[in-house]
């Protein structure tokens, strides 16, 4: 039989994870972005002039959606595709002026997240919880 608690544990992290993409999801929206899209930014936020290839390392997942990704930013003209100057087989990613402008914007939203997770819980049970958190992880990985 499954320990109660356990399986309560596992709930409550699914139940947790649904609301906050389901929250964040519709944040990002507001400034016409979909979850992911602002890793993707970000990334480029540190420096652009990125590969598609250097976006699925980073983003950890299959060409094919960085593509999508690429491509609606692209139209929603918060990205821009150039020719590498030494190899015209490459293409790298670029952040236009108004992708630029959406970097406090998206840190706002996260912030507004996190604030929203961890607001009645005391440093104390943060530190606590990363660690668990960590724990859980590496179990899993």
């Amino acid at each position: 039989m499954t320990d109660p608690v356990d399986c309560d544990i596992r709930q409550t992290l699914d139940r947790i994870s649904s609301q906050m993409r389901r929250n964040y999801s519709e944040s990002l929206r507001e400034i016409n972005l979909y979850v992911g899209q602002d890793n993707l930014l970000y990334r480029l936020w540190l420096g652009d002039g990125v590969t598609q290839m250097q976006l699925c390392e980073h983003l950890k997942c299959e060409p094919p959606t960085v593509t999508n990704m690429v491509k609606s930013l692209e139209q929603n003209g918060f990205i821009y595709r150039k020719r590498d100057e030494q190899d015209a087989r490459i293409m790298r990613i670029y952040l236009t002026d108004k992708g630029k402008e959406l970097e406090k914007p998206v840190e706002n939203k996260w912030k507004e997240q996190q604030e929203k997770l961890l607001h009645s819980i005391s440093k104390e049970d943060r530190l606590i919880l990363r660690q668990l958190m960590h724990q859980m992880e590496s179990n899993i990985v």
